[in-house]
C-alpha cells in the first residue's frame, strides 16, 4: 500500500469503522425479513429485457456486491489496526488517535494548539513509519520464500 492510500485510510478511518458496524447489525436483522415478488397486475406485467426481475436474485447480487465492499473496508481498518504499535512519539500517538477518531487537521491543530503544517507533518510522519513497516514485512516475507 502506498502512501497516499495510507493517509486516505487514515483520514477514512472513523466512518469506515461505524459503517462496518452498521453493515453487520443490518445483515445480523435482515435474517428474520423476507423479500416477495410483486402481486397482482404488476407481477403480470413485462419486465425490461435483459434486467434480472426475480427481487430475491437483485437483492443476492447487491448483497454480494456489498459484502465485497465491507471486507475491503475491514482489510483497510485491520491494515491500520496491525501498524499502530509502531508510532512511539507522544505527539504523533496524540495525532493518530484524533485522526482515528475521526477529526481533521484543522481540529487536531486547534485541538493541540499547533499549526496545521505542524500537524500535516506530524500526519505525514505517521504515514511514512507505517509504509516502512510494510516495506519491511514485505522483504521479510520475500525473504521466507527464498529460504
Amino acid at each position: 500500500m502506498d502512501k497516499r492510500e495510507i493517509a486516505k485510510i487514515l483520514r477514512d478511518y472513523s466512518w469506515m469503522i461505524r459503517e462496518i458496524a452498521r453493515q453487520r447489525k443490518i445483515m445480523e436483522n435482515d435474517v428474520n425479513q423476507s423479500i416477495t415478488g410483486q402481486y397482482g397486475i404488476d407481477g403480470s406485467l413485462p419486465h425490461g429485457k435483459g434486467d434480472t426481475s426475480d427481487p430475491v436474485a437483485i437483492e443476492v447480487i447487491r448483497r454480494e456486491k456489498k459484502s465485497k465492499w465491507i471486507a475491503k473496508l475491514e482489510r483497510q481498518v485491520s491494515y491500520v489496526q496491525a501498524r499502530i504499535h509502531v508510532i512511539e512519539n507522544e505527539r504523533e500517538k496524540a495525532v493518530l488517535e484524533c485522526m482515528l477518531d475521526g477529526m481533521n487537521i484543522r481540529a487536531i491543530a486547534r485541538h493541540m494548539g499547533l499549526s496545521d503544517r505542524h500537524i500535516f507533518r506530524l500526519r505525514d510522519s505517521i504515514v511514512d513509519q507505517m509504509a516502512d513497516m510494510s516495506h519491511f514485512a514485505d522483504k521479510l516475507k520475500d525473504n521466507k520464500s527464498v529460504c
